[in-house]
């Protein structure tokens, strides 16, 4: 075992710096490659579970708005949804900066949307009451509506 191998158990934080002195510095022979890929294989999948959730509450908030809305509005005339609305505002404009931050992302983006629908269904279900059986199987919605501002389902 190496001594920078040692320093990732020890002391994670001096074992990032010295590790990024040996990349800036060429010395490639002295890197923890084992704990180096270790890393930017959590990095990638951290990105992606952020990305999961973020599609997750957009999506069940797009279910409720097209499945649930015009059933409140009509029993309460109050009810605007306004609250859904800031919600798929901020997850659109959160999952738009990630991308920007990630965009190694993009190639894995509909396969999360496939991944975090049925989760979406769940929730929608589970916050609205509806059958699950109310909701499409598939998403009903493209990448781009998701990330559309002016998009929201009919009612």
């Amino acid at each position: 075992m190496t001594e920078l191998s040692s320093l990732y158990d020890t002391d994670y934080s001096a074992w990032t710096l010295q590790t990024a002195e040996l990349i800036r510095a060429g010395r490639f022979a002295e890197l923890d490659i084992e704990h180096l890929l270790v890393e930017l294989s959590d990095m990638s999948k951290s990105e992606r579970r952020e990305l999961h959730h973020r599609l997750l509450v957009l999506l069940s908030h797009l279910l409720k708005w097209e499945y649930q809305y015009q059933t409140l509005s009509e029993r309460w005339r109050e009810f605007k949804g306004d609250s859904w609305q800031r919600t798929i505002i901020e997850q659109r404009k959160r999952i738009a900066v990630l991308l920007r931050q990630a965009p190694g992302l993009k190639s894995v983006v509909n396969e999360v949307i496939a991944e975090a629908y049925p989760d979406a269904v769940d929730l929608a279900s589970d916050e609205t009451q509806l059958s699950i059986a109310t909701f499409p199987t598939a998403c009903p919605y493209s990448f781009e509506q998701l990330l559309d501002k002016t998009f929201y389902p009919q009612q």
